[in-house]
């Protein structure tokens, strides 16, 4: 029977369930992630010459090479034009393992993915440093691909993304966009920064934001007159802004806080839970940086930027554990869920306990909670 057959029968089941992701590893059949859950499909195990060809057959001879090189390798590949992969292959106990995740061909609005309202005026702004935060699968590709299509129907910029591998694949519309993969079309992300900043971008997207060269880069072009997304698989918005300055040798770190304190216009960090009945729905946590927040980060005092997020709910700023706790108090999500996604599980666990027994604090009610549904 052929190999392609059956990579084409796995990849049709993931499409027709609409399932996000495809686990192929030996001693097991496929398994797929379906609205949070492992899900194994109902097929024979897998043995070493069943992952080796499964592989064989989608997987570019570049990073086959880079396989047998590195251990792993990853790469973005199109399923005819019913969906696109990003696949990760990589070696465990000397055999082969493969994740495929599904990427929508269809790009969500802002509605439709809960985004704070706020984000469609952040991303306007001339120029400034917009991070986008959370664990892996949290949703930060599709949050992003969301804003760049906003932008692409509604701005006429040159938008440059460095990716790694590309995802979602975007047209011209009315903004020119040109997309890098890296170690296809450039060597490294700092090497595709640095080149961007002679191609007239407005906007610049950096894939991920892994070390101290890209950050600087990216921190450098969002000073210099460019709106800049990045990545960064950080939880919440104070422990973002930690996180970038403490990449820095300790001696650069006052002057990193200063530029970043200049720079950096909004932190969205994200988690996606199991919606009931089925399906998912993500909870944000929203920083908009005002120039008391600059203060805060320009002078260390980073540990203050969570009440500056409660208090700063006028100007669209909410915390995770708010966005969760409307979750559940708007029967989206089980109260297990949310508290397992929370930054202080404990305080969040007893706010629910007395939401129960009918004490809402003041600020609950006004909640502007609508904005989490779909």
């Amino acid at each position: 029977m052929p190999r392609q057959l059956q990579i084409d029968k796995l990849l049709e089941t993931v499409v027709r369930d609409g399932v996000s992701d495809l686990h192929i590893t030996v001693g097991q059949p496929p398994v797929v992630r379906s609205g949070g859950h492992m899900v194994r499909l109902p097929t024979k195990s897998l043995e070493k010459e069943d992952t080796t060809a499964l592989m064989k057959s989608i997987t570019p001879e570049r990073n086959q090479q880079e396989l047998q090189e590195r251990g792993g390798t990853d790469f973005g590949f199109a399923f005819g034009d019913k969906a696109r992969f990003r696949v990760s292959v990589f070696k465990q106990r000397g055999m082969i393992g493969m994740v495929l995740r599904r990427i929508p061909n269809e790009f969500l609005t802002f509605e439709q993915l809960g985004l704070p309202p706020v984000v469609r005026e952040l991303i306007q702004r001339p120029r400034g440093l917009f991070l986008v935060t959370g664990p892996t699968g949290s949703g930060k590709t599709t949050s992003l691909a969301s804003m760049i299509n906003w932008m692409n129907n509604n701005l006429d910029h040159h938008i440059i993304t460095m990716e790694d591998p590309i995802e979602y694949y975007h047209d011209h519309k009315k903004s020119t966009i040109n997309q890098r993969e890296i170690g296809v079309d450039c060597a490294t992300f700092p090497d595709a920064l640095r080149g961007a900043l002679r191609q007239d971008p407005d906007v610049i997207l950096v894939g991920e934001m892994r070390d101290l060269e890209t950050i600087e880069a990216a921190i450098t072009a969002a000073e210099t007159g460019h709106v800049v997304f990045g990545t960064l698989h950080t939880t919440g918005a104070q422990g973002t802004v930690d996180r970038v300055i403490d990449v820095f040798p300790t001696n650069q770190q006052a002057q990193i806080r200063t530029q970043l304190a200049n720079g950096i216009i909004g932190i969205l960090s994200q988690a996606l839970l199991p919606r009931k009945p089925k399906g998912l729905v993500a909870a944000y946590e929203m920083l908009v940086v005002t120039s008391a927040i600059s203060n805060l980060i320009r002078e260390g005092k980073t540990f203050r930027i969570n009440s500056a997020i409660q208090t700063g709910r006028k100007f669209g700023m909410i915390l995770l554990d708010d966005s969760l706790f409307n979750l559940w108090r708007n029967g989206l999500c089980e109260e297990e869920d949310v508290i397992n996604k929370s930054n202080n599980p404990g305080e969040l666990r007893a706010r629910i306990a007395r939401a129960k027994k009918g004490v809402f604090e003041d600020d609950d009610d006004d909640d502007d909670d609508d904005e989490f549904d779909d």
